[in-house]
């Protein structure tokens, strides 16, 4: 099994300033604990209490000991929300090293019962935390179940502003290919580590998505889920890489499985051949680290928004608007890329979704042809025109949205949305924030809840 630790910016913020600090200090992380449809484990990171001062009685840079008031209201407030606990604690100073000592040991021996006890969770984990020379910080520890069965955590995965992908000290850190050689010289190989580490998940795999993981795939990630219920049809073919005629009829998800393959021989490719919203294709995204949006449906949109905020995974959603004037001629080319992180707004808030239609998207065939006659629900529309130097120039640029989350070349705070209207030939950016208490909004406690009934809180047709 392996476990995963995610953790949205203003969490892993506070991490790293305390890693930095010239003694020990001690936190309490409250997690959802997800076991995705692989079997391994995510622990998405909701909140953290870290001991006041006063509870401190001795602190040092070598030790700690507090008092129960240190933690005791943290675990109230994690039974509370349903989470667990996991005991954070830093080993601070240049060169230390972020692994459990023989007094860590007992500590966790002595507070594992009452933690889980006072949380009314199943499970205790620790977090050891240290300033690193290579990544932001170096850390260690493990989730364990009320049986005794102990996993450590293998990753840790920061999202937000930033994106950084950490194996935990003295993981499996392998070097990067030599195929890589000039990618290592732009940016580095920690971060072409974390490239080859990333999961992905493209949902849509037609003009925009297959762009999208040509482009991934030769970055060197390596993990993929790809989801799309449609077959390759005549027009796919000017546009999805790696298709040809002969090409027609087979699933889009198979073509792209097989372009990727024949790149990269040993990724890891699992395809889903149905829409995301049915409930079991999206269950499948809780696999992956981010997630490309390149789908044209607006309800696929809303499953994609609540992922993004109920599992703290980083949607990117593109889209592509082609619109002609009465002549029949081209006249606008609009590109949008928008990335979903903790503390932005949704598309939702942002108005890129067209609810009526989403409601009429997510309804059955026939129950939807019975309220279009009836003029309750709006018809979906018609295939819209496409070319593919534009599904390329917007995969493009989502890619290029991550990357630079990654490696920081660009100015910061980072937007969230870059809208791009190439028959201008102009370029915007802008930051949007979440309505009050809509379910992107901090406030309403739902970043990290991770699963609920039902699923994302909404209702599932299939």
């Amino acid at each position: 099994m392996s476990v995963t630790l995610v953790v949205p910016d203003q969490i892993a913020t506070q991490l790293y300033a305390a890693a930095g600090e010239s003694v020990e200090t001690g936190a309490v992380l409250l997690v959802s604990v997800v076991v995705d449809s692989n079997g391994d484990m995510r622990l998405l990171g909701r909140e953290i209490h870290w001991v006041s001062d006063e509870a401190y009685l001795v602190r040092d840079s070598h030790r700690l000991s507090i008092t129960s008031d240190g933690y005791v209201p943290a675990l109230g407030i994690a039974d509370d929300i349903s989470a667990s606990c996991l005991w954070v604690h830093t080993h601070p100073g240049k060169g230390s090293i972020p692994l459990p000592s023989e007094h860590d040991e007992v500590v966790d021996r002595e507070i594992n019962d009452l933690f889980r006890i006072r949380s009314g969770s199943d499970y205790y984990g620790t977090l050891i935390v240290s300033p690193s020379s290579t990544t932001t910080i170096a850390f260690s520890g493990y989730i364990e179940t009320s049986m005794g069965e102990r996993h450590a955590i293998d990753r840790l995965w920061a999202v937000g502003d930033h994106f950084q992908l950490v194996q935990s000290f003295g993981g499996d850190n392998c070097e990067p290919s030599i195929v890589f050689d000039r990618q290592i010289r732009a940016f580095g190989g920690a971060i072409q580590a974390g490239l080859s580490d990333l999961a992905v998940g493209i949902v849509g795999c037609g003009g925009t998505g297959s762009a999208v993981a040509e482009q991934l795939v030769r970055l060197g990630v390596r993990r993929f889920s790809l989801v799309d219920a449609d077959e390759l049809s005549h027009s796919n073919v000017t546009r999805v890489y790696g298709s040809t005629l002969e090409d027609v009829g087979r699933q889009k998800v198979d073509v792209l499985a097989n372009q990727i393959a024949k790149i990269a021989p040993k990724a890891q490719i699992k395809t889903i051949s149905a829409m995301i919203t049915e409930q079991d294709a999206a269950k499948d995204l809780l696999t992956c680290d981010i997630v490309f949006g390149c789908t044209d449906d607006n309800a696929g949109r809303l499953i994609l928004s609540r992922l993004a905020t109920y599992f703290i995974i980083p949607i990117i959603d593109c889209g592509v608007l082609l619109s002609s004037g009465n002549d029949g001629l081209l006249r606008g080319i609009d590109c949008r890329i928008t990335t979903l992180i903790p503390g932005q707004a949704c598309l939702v808030c942002r108005g890129r979704i067209d609810i009526a239609r989403a409601t009429s998207e997510s309804l059955s065939p026939g129950e939807r042809i019975r309220l279009e006659n009836e003029g309750y629900a709006p018809a979906l529309g018609q295939t819209e025109p496409a070319v593919v130097s534009f599904t390329s120039l917007t995969a493009a640029w989502a890619v290029s949205e991550m990357l630079e989350r990654f490696v920081g070349y660009g100015p910061a705070p980072r937007p969230s949305e870059v809208l791009l209207r190439c028959h201008d030939r102009e370029i915007s950016t802008n930051v949007a924030t979440p309505m009050e208490n809509h379910f992107c909004d901090i406030q309403s406690g739902k970043i990290g809840i991770g699963m609920t009934e039902p699923f994302l809180d909404k209702v599932w047709l299939v």
